[in-house]
């Protein structure tokens, strides 16, 4: 991505989360979360599955529509709230099902000097807790839009942060935070063949646990498969 010719660069490390930090995907279990606490309608719930579905089958879906239906059940409480309910999710069904060896990882990175970013399509409130947890320097995530009284409206604010646009979303941040032509993307850990973007764009790919798609892909590439499971 940037590169700079008047100082060294920074290098960065970009941990995707779901599949790849954690052994499981936050937004299935979020909605698991919600509907074990009553905060889920039957009807909602069909809508999410009716998107499943849809998207594991490859037939036409929008990115924000799945995000939406889950903070569209929230609706009434204020984004202090909601917040803090997807921390408390966090630490209650996160937590246990973080990689070892992705810890350990972010660890090497650190000590190696680079910078560790966590990117993920997950909601932000979630991955400002999780980017905390794993050591991360900072994180880039899909946003929810809020109102004027910083309440979530229940729309997303800009793209979710999947596919190529976690590509976008790294450069943003690191534009921002190290500064334009002052970085480089170093390593990209991720585990689904929608990641594809963000691994062709690091000097060095490293595939987690990958699925079939992404596994074919990782060795006609020639990149790094890491077995991570415990």
């Amino acid at each position: 991505m940037a590169t700079s010719d008047h100082a060294r660069p920074k290098r960065v490390a970009v941990f995707d989360f779901d599949g790849t930090s954690i052994d499981g995907q936050s937004g299935s279990l979020f909605t698991r979360y919600l509907l074990s606490h009553g905060m889920l309608s039957p009807l909602r719930l069909l809508r999410l599955v009716w998107w499943g579905i849809r998207y594991k089958l490859h037939l036409p879906y929008r990115q924000d529509e799945a995000r939406e239906l889950v903070i569209g059940a929230l609706g009434g409480r204020t984004s202090e709230e909601v917040d803090d309910l997807m921390a408390r999710f966090h630490d209650e069904a996160l937590a246990p099902l973080y990689r070892p060896r992705a810890l350990r990882e972010v660890a090497w990175c650190h000590e190696k000097g680079l910078v560790v970013l966590l990117v993920s399509a997950t909601f932000d409130a979630i991955a400002e807790v999780a980017a905390k947890r794993i050591g991360a320097d900072g994180y880039a995530a899909t946003r929810m839009e809020r109102d004027e009284h910083g309440r979530y409206t229940g729309r997303v604010d800009g793209p979710v942060v999947a596919g190529a646009e976690k590509c976008r979303a790294v450069q943003a941040w690191c534009n921002a935070h190290l500064g334009v032509g002052a970085w480089v993307l170093d390593r990209a850990y991720a585990d689904h063949h929608s990641d594809t973007p963000l691994l062709e764009a690091a000097r060095e790919a490293r595939v987690v646990c990958p699925g079939k798609t992404l596994a074919l892909g990782a060795k006609r590439r020639g990149w790094t498969v890491l077995d991570w499971d415990d």
